[in-house]
């Protein structure tokens, strides 16, 4: 399923505050549906469900609910990791980590209709992700982010400009300390767009923060 968004492609990842005791009643619960709803209203091209504490059927719950949302959008909605809730409950398509199963065998299980994301660190896996039939990429971390220091040091400018240029009309979107401050440096290095989580975590403001982010086409 191609990407069909205009540049700077923009890619919301929900904060993962949810826990093991979260359920469709909870604050947080809520919370996300409502950063969804924001996301949708405000323009943004593709959501991910990134809350990997849920059990199986309040994730479940929760991307019914956010698919009802984004359904009469052109925001797509993915789910991290769980290609098989993604598909059950009406999501657009998945995000694969470097644990998950390879985009070679989501793509032959679920077919060409669902729409699939793969995280990469590295020119390899990214060039094993674009071949074994995934979407998009995201590639990072670009700069220094808390959120991914399991990582290692950033990757940097160069590597991202190396991996955008290798793998040319593919969409690698740029992800790890991105601001709109910096979000024009990955797009002038080549990214087609720009994921993150902190960034698009204000709800109150995030309208804004789109409409500076979609100026830098």
């Amino acid at each position: 399923m191609p990407l069909q968004f205009r540049k700077p492609i923009l890619y919301l990842i929900t904060r993962g505050a949810s826990t093991e005791a979260t359920t469709r009643e909870s604050p947080e619960f809520q919370n996300i549906l409502e950063q969804i709803s924001g996301a949708v209203e405000a323009g943004v091209d593709l959501i991910q469900i990134r809350e990997k504490h849920l059990s199986a059927r309040v994730l479940f719950e929760l991307t019914e609910r956010a698919a009802e949302i984004t359904r009469m959008s052109s925001t797509r909605l993915l789910v991290n990791d769980r290609a098989d809730i993604a598909a059950g409950a009406g999501a657009d398509g998945v995000h694969l980590t470097t644990q998950s199963l390879d985009a070679a065998v989501v793509r032959q299980t679920l077919g060409d209709k669902i729409l699939i994301g793969a995280s990469t660190h590295s020119l390899a896996e990214a060039i094993a992700a674009r071949e074994g039939g995934a979407d998009f990429i995201v590639f990072g971390p670009v700069f220094e982010t808390a959120s991914k220091a399991q990582y290692g040091e950033p990757v940097g400018l160069k590597k991202l400009a190396e991996v955008t240029r290798t793998l040319s009309g593919f969409p690698v979107l740029a992800l790890g300390g991105i601001t709109t401050a910096n979000a024009a440096q990955c797009l002038q290095a080549g990214a087609a767009g720009i994921a993150a989580i902190s960034l698009f975590s204000d709800a109150a403001n995030l309208d804004l923060v789109v409409d500076e982010l979609k100026r830098n086409e």
